[in-house]
């Protein structure tokens, strides 16, 4: 390693940092500012080239972060904070949402991109993907509180593992050259979710008895969390690619929920660990997205934002809600609120990667695509959604009001 090469990885982490801390200043989400700032220093400057930086260890360093903030991501889920009538709402965003999203998001990327059907299903799962990253500090931003603030959380941390994994599952048949029209991947999608159960299990058990009978001090039990959090993602990744993800979060989820041991000190050093990696991630990966493949896909992927925002989302949000407690604004909201976030990005490129190794056609418009579609629809919900949520009467503010007063 050279000195170019640490001065590569110490100026990753300011940006990585900076921008987070701008970006809070501002009252902005952290991405906004995090991937034109990566884009700047990579493509424009070209001060940062991740490639040649990381080597081989990209695709396993982006791996094992994002296993980290979706572990961070599942200690926020506690059962409990679901209030009455909410139940429903997740259940209904979880399952008919996300069919009619990636349904409805594989049609348009059909039609307005020179793409093949398969690689347009695989990017139409891929965008399927909100994320904790930026759903909770926009919700933080909004002040959004009451039903739809905990139901903005929980789809848009547990709609990461699943979207992930019906990306991974549409990879698979791409690469393998399996039919669409065979059972082929909705078995390898319920076996992932079988292998990523049975591991989040496994490691939920083996953190509980770390902190209940370890007699160790609070920095051994986090470190120790840490690494067990990055076995239990990498050991089901080695027997099923990425059922890791699901293992992380039902295993953040697990010992959120348990009430035998304490928990704050290590959900507080993971949302420390998991905002500075998330930065690290940001920066790294759009540092390595070029300004030709912007502008070629920008009109189409311009257009693709507009119909998944006006279209798809309040389409999804109108069918999986039917049945569900929430009022009428508090599904207007919902409707306006699917921002696309790490998750996302770290997945296109992981996919790009290996299918322009392969030479799968339109295997390069993945990442800018991707990244268009994180900006366009993070800095829309962003910077509106604070003034949507009093227009519709379901901000929070109290504090506000607290202050006056």
């Amino acid at each position: 390693m050279t000195s170019s090469d640490i001065f590569e990885l110490a100026l990753i982490v300011l940006l990585a940092a900076g921008g987070q801390a701008i970006g809070t200043r501002l009252r902005l989400p952290s991405i906004v500012l995090l991937l034109p700032l990566g884009f700047i220093f990579g493509a424009v400057l070209g001060v940062l080239d991740p490639d040649e930086l990381f080597g081989d260890l990209l695709v396993p360093f982006v791996s094992l972060s994002v296993a980290v903030i979706l572990f961070d991501g599942g200690l926020g889920l506690r059962f409990a904070s679901v209030p009455e009538g909410a139940h429903r709402a997740v259940a209904g965003l979880l399952t008919v949402g996300i069919a009619v999203t990636w349904v409805a998001a594989s049609l348009s990327i059909l039609a307005l991109f020179d793409l093949s059907t398969q690689m347009s299903v695989l990017l139409g799962a891929i965008l399927i993907v909100s994320g904790p990253t930026v759903v909770i500090p926009i919700l933080r931003a909004a002040r959004l509180g009451g039903r739809v603030a905990t139901v903005t959380r929980w789809e848009g941390i547990l709609i990461d593992p699943i979207g992930a994994i019906i990306a991974v599952v549409t990879f698979h048949l791409i690469v393998t050259n399996v039919s669409f029209n065979t059972l082929h991947g909705a078995e390898d999608f319920l076996l992932t979710i079988a292998v990523g159960v049975l591991a989040g299990g496994v490691g939920a058990v083996a953190l509980f008895l770390i902190l209940r009978f370890g007699g160790l001090s609070q920095s051994l039990e986090v470190g120790l969390t840490l690494a067990l959090v990055l076995m239990t993602y990498a050991v089901p990744d080695v027997l099923l690619e990425d059922s890791g993800f699901l293992a992380v979060v039902l295993m953040g989820m697990a010992i959120a929920n348990q009430r035998r041991v304490p928990i704050a000190h290590i959900a507080e050093f993971k949302e420390i660990v998991g905002g500075i990696l998330t930065g690290i991630l940001f920066i790294v990966l759009s540092a390595r997205v070029s300004a030709s493949s912007l502008t070629d896909v920008l009109p189409a992927s311009l257009a693709l934002v507009a119909v998944l925002v006006v279209l798809v989302r309040p389409l999804a949000v109108a069918l999986s809600t039917l049945r569900s407690r929430l009022s009428l604004r508090e599904r207007a909201f919902l409707a306006w609120m699917a921002p696309r976030g790490i998750v996302a990005a770290s997945v296109a490129s992981v996919f790009a990667l290996e299918l322009e190794d392969r030479g799968v056609p339109g295997a390069a418009d993945l990442v800018p695509v991707t990244f268009i579609v994180i900006v366009a629809t993070t800095a829309l919900y962003g910077l509106s959604a604070r003034p949507v949520a009093r227009l519709l009467g379901v901000a929070d503010d109290s504090e506000r009001e607290g202050a006056r007063g």
